[in-house]
């Protein structure tokens, strides 16, 4: 593992474009794999985990390429994947395994699914028991973990699923069993989560239907579906603009203008949450593309104030809170937050790592079971220090990275190399923005 300090460099100006968003990324090529003729896609993340998902779509026979800086799918159709000939080596990509379980499930093939050690230990208990439903059967390592393997079933049974917990994930991979499934599935959410899979599915032609009754969300395809290939421009990841808008922040003097952010309502959390501690985040140029609202955000460095926030605030934001603890550390007065035990089966206990991490770097922090309590500085630099522990966890590294920006002595984290996965240009970005 490579260790690296990151240090005060002054601040963060101009503008920047990060890499696009990994949820679309990830859907883009599963959508047009399973459409018959060609899609292509712009700005699609190059990230490990997505590279994953391309890798096992081409092992079930859809033609996967780069032309130029685009890329290229030549789908197979709902109801034709391939048997893979190896098993499908996953990384550190949860959202590959389990939405790519879904596409699996309604097909009538096995499939091995394998990842590194921190995915390893991640449940898929919660995409095992629907999909279960369907017919697929399953074979799991001790406690629902990879390696796995599962069988589909093809025909699937139709289910009507009500999910015990908000995950986009697991309502995506039901639906995308649903696409090779005669009849109707339906996916009943009490708590709304990111919309990517209902929004793209329509782009590829099939007609999703959502409706809303007492709160809840009702979700509904009628299989087997055709897809339609389409042109993707992927926006930019609002989970990567976290990390420089909160920098921006926390940074004296800076002014940074952050392109093309993906601003969908089931993802912007972060940013309404900074803005009511007091953040200056301008939207310039809001506008469509592809179904997903995109803006360049101005963002000025501002005094932030400690905030109680919202619970109900936590899926659109759910990725983001490691980074928003950083800008608490250094806010005035303290904020506390709850509702968040989702975070500690994420790529690593995200409550229990950020905690020991901003400790390490000399912020005042109480660990709760469902959430962390910050007591800022009130823009006092952190002291800095470290090496922290990053738990494979890329987040967690880029997040104590940020940290670092505005601390004394910097911030030593014990490892970049996770930080591939989801941005690979992440560190030269804070060069670009500091020079």
């Amino acid at each position: 593992m490579t260790s690296h300090r990151f240090s005060s460099r002054g601040p963060l100006t101009g503008r920047i474009r990060v890499p696009g968003d990994k949820s679309i990324s990830h859907r883009s090529l599963m959508f047009g794999a399973l459409a018959v003729g060609r899609s292509r896609i712009t700005g699609l993340l190059e990230g490990e985990d997505v590279l994953a998902t391309a890798a096992a779509l081409r092992a079930m026979g859809a033609v996967i390429e780069k032309d130029g800086e685009d890329w290229v799918v030549d789908g197979v159709g709902v109801g034709t994947l391939l048997q893979p000939g190896q098993a499908l080596d996953m990384g550190n990509s949860g959202t590959s395994t389990r939405l790519l379980m879904g596409l699996v499930a309604s097909h009538g093939i096995t499939a091995t699914f394998t990842g590194d050690a921190s995915l390893s230990k991640r449940p898929m208990g919660r995409v095992i028991d629907p999909l279960s439903t369907m017919g697929a059967s399953f074979t799991p390592s001790p406690g629902g973990t990879l390696p796995l393997v599962m069988e589909g079933m093809q025909p699937a049974v139709p289910v009507s699923y009500r999910l015990p917990v908000a995950s986009a994930q697991v309502k995506s991979a039901v639906l995308l069993a649903g696409l090779n499934t005669p009849g109707t599935t339906t996916v009943i959410e009490p708590v709304p989560t990111r919309d990517h899979t209902e929004r793209m599915l329509r782009g590829f032609g099939v007609d999703v239907e959502v409706e809303e009754q007492k709160g809840e969300r009702i979700i509904k395809l009628t299989g087997p579906c055709d897809l339609s290939p389409c042109d993707i421009t992927v926006p930019g990841d609002p989970s990567s603009a976290a990390f420089f808008a909160v920098a921006a922040s926390i940074v004296p003097g800076s002014d940074l203008t952050i392109e093309n952010v993906g601003l969908n309502p089931t993802r912007n959390g972060i940013f309404r949450v900074l803005e009511q501690m007091g953040a200056s985040i301008d939207y310039l140029d809001a506008r469509e593309v592809g179904g997903e609202p995109v803006a360049d955000l101005r963002v000025r460095h501002a005094p932030l104030k400690g905030i109680e926030v919202d619970p109900a605030i936590a899926p659109s934001m759910i990725d983001e809170f490691p980074v928003l603890f950083v800008a608490a550390a250094l806010a005035e007065g303290t904020t506390v937050t709850t509702g968040l035990e989702e975070l500690r089966v994420k790529e690593s206990d995200r409550l229990s790592a950020m905690a020991a991490a901003l400790a390490l770097a000399g912020a005042s922090v109480e660990e709760t079971e469902d959430g962390l309590t910050i007591h800022g500085t009130s823009g006092t630099p952190l002291p800095g220090g470290g090496p922290v522990t990053t738990h494979l966890d890329h987040r967690i590294a880029m997040s104590m990275a940020v940290a670092g920006l505005a601390s004394q002595g910097g911030v030593e984290v014990d490892s970049t190399e996770p930080i591939a996965t989801s941005f690979p240009n992440f560190t030269s970005l804070i060069e670009q923005a500091s020079a």
